[in-house]
């Protein structure tokens, strides 16, 4: 069962990369990749909505913060692998990717795939979470109070 679950989050972290990287880095990364199999559709890509959720300070009731356009789908490759994608937005091409290497994460090009993909994806978007950390930080303002002696 340990496997499984362990299966399981590694999964859920590479498909939560995709859904969030850029469509242009993931798309330059993807082209890297020469040998792409033959697959089938399951369900061919289609945009839609879903509704986000938030929660107040995170840990407050839950509240319908908006909806956010998704394009989801779902194919198999000749060994009957099925690969799925959820990503944001309306492209269809970036959705497509995202199936195939959620599938070919599954066979034994894993880790092929995750050299030229996953690994460089992964460290581009920290290095842009890490800029736009050190942006915000040189605007932060520290206050402090001067406490004067008592009357």
């Amino acid at each position: 069962m340990a496997d499984q679950e362990k299966e399981t989050a590694a999964r859920q972290g590479w498909m939560g990369l995709l859904a969030r990287a850029p469509e242009a880095a993931l798309m330059a990364l993807w082209d890297r990749v020469e040998e792409r199999p033959a697959y089938d559709w399951l369900r061919a890509p289609e945009t839609g909505g879903v509704m986000v959720r938030g929660r107040a300070g995170g840990t407050g009731a839950p509240f319908n913060l908006g909806e956010m356009t998704v394009t989801r789908c779902a194919l198999a490759l000749a060994d009957g692998t099925v690969g799925h994608a959820y990503v944001q937005g309306r492209s269809r091409a970036k959705a497509e990717a995202a199936a195939l290497i959620d599938a070919l994460m599954q066979t034994e090009a894993a880790e092929r795939i995750r050299a030229l993909v996953l690994d460089p994806l992964a460290a581009q978007m920290a290095e842009r979470a890490e800029t736009r950390a050190a942006r915000a930080a040189a605007t932060k303002v520290e206050f402090f109070t001067l406490v004067r002696g008592e009357d």
